[in-house]
């Protein structure tokens, strides 16, 4: 950095060398608003600023780090994978409906829109899928990350009597994209409250 600033999840500062300030910021760094937006919606995300002269580290559980440039849209991520992005984008949180209580993250999601980079996290690289008109895409809701561009989402389920009488493939939830965009996954997932139906 050089003299600019960082926002950061809390605690994710490993290391830096040269002059650094670290502020805790309230509500996810969008004041009061963003504060009662979080505690209504569940979408909880501490965030410090970093600010200084030197570079800065940061790591969250030994997760792979990938960053993803912004030019003027808007990154849907899930809370718990977004590391730091720089000072001049804005977060916020949106509504995702069923979606979000399939992940067990909650039926809101953290948007963050602007210019600039944003550092997601992953277990494991993520995978960086292209969804097209023509080719929509299913993700595993345990294992989505985030996604950009002009996709609808809608959820499936899978759940079939094959599914309840334990024959099923054990994927009972899915995500399905549809439109222009990318969508990141991890190659591993998380628990879900779909889980193995």
């Amino acid at each position: 950095m050089t003299g600019d600033a960082v926002k950061a999840k809390n605690g994710s500062m490993v290391a830096y060398d040269g002059q650094m300030a670290f502020k805790k910021m309230s509500g996810g760094g969008e004041g009061l608003r963003g504060m009662v937006t979080r505690r209504l919606t569940g979408e909880q995300m501490e965030v410090m600023e970093v600010r200084g002269q030197g570079t800065c580290w940061f790591a969250d559980r030994a997760s792979e780090i990938n960053l993803v440039s912004l030019h003027g849209e808007k990154l849907w991520v899930e809370a718990s994978n977004l590391l730091a992005t720089d000072a001049g984008l804005r977060t916020g949180t949106t509504f995702t409906g069923l979606r979000g209580g399939a992940t067990g993250n909650g039926l809101f999601t953290t948007t963050v829109e602007g210019t600039g980079q944003a550092a997601i996290t992953s277990d494991g690289p993520a995978v960086v899928l292209r969804v097209t008109p023509q080719y929509p895409l299913q993700v595993d809701p345990g294992a989505y990350i985030a996604h950009q561009g002009n996709l609808q989402q809608h959820f499936q389920s899978g759940v079939t009597f094959r599914t309840l009488m334990g024959e099923g493939g054990g994927e009972a939830f899915q995500i399905r994209f549809e439109g222009d965009g990318l969508v990141y996954v991890q190659p591993s997932e998380r628990n879900t409250i779909g889980g193995d139906v």
